[in-house]
């Protein structure tokens, strides 16, 4: 007699979707250099060796955490783009949507860890860099009528818009949106388009 011995997988505790979640919020408290596979099962609640079995290297789960906060990041952006006006103004409401609440201090300090990450990984670089074609595309259409000159407007205003960031992070004399606002409504007149 012949004994089949089935084993049937195991169902997933944690979804993907929620696991990295949790991860992202470990990696944004931990930073990368000093994220272990120990660090990330405390944080999930899940064994480190689960985690191994499912991303099998601490740089490939690194990888897909920084990549789910890429599609988070994408997807705000599309519904910005799909909710605000078509004009000067509706550039300025996206990239203010663009900084969560309370959040300008971390994006500036600890947060530049991760964006080291993206920088350093292919992969993750090329997802920045497509995020940024579509936001200096989106910024563009709603700064100029002349289709040659939007996506160069777009990424100045982007570029205006970090600026102002950081060097708000180094004066913090005002609120954080009220001081890019104003920044980046004053650059859109030094240019003719509000």
């Amino acid at each position: 007699m012949i004994v089949y011995n089935y084993r049937m997988g195991r169902s997933k505790t944690i979804s993907d979707s929620a696991a990295l979640e949790k991860l992202l919020e470990a990696l944004e408290k931990e930073g990368p250099e000093g994220f272990s596979f120990s660090k990330a099962s405390r944080a999930v609640g899940l064994s480190a060796p689960t985690l191994v079995q499912r991303f099998g290297t601490r740089e490939a789960m690194i990888e897909a955490v920084l990549l789910h906060a890429w599609d988070r990041l994408e997807a705000v952006t599309a519904a910005a783009d799909a909710e605000a006006p078509a004009d000067p103004a509706g550039a300025v409401s996206m990239l203010l949507r663009l900084m969560p609440d309370g959040s300008a201090e971390y994006n500036l300090t600890d947060g530049f860890l991760l964006l080291r990450e993206d920088i350093r990984n292919p992969t993750l670089r090329a997802r920045g860099a497509a995020w940024g074609t579509y936001l200096a595309t989106a910024l563009g259409r709603r700064l100029t009528n002349q289709a040659a000159h939007a996506e160069r407007m777009g990424w100045q205003m982007a570029s205006v818009w970090q600026g102002a960031l950081i060097w708000w992070a180094f004066k913090r004399d005002t609120d954080p949106d009220a001081s890019i606002q104003a920044v980046l409504e004053d650059w859109c007149r030094s240019v003719g388009a509000m």
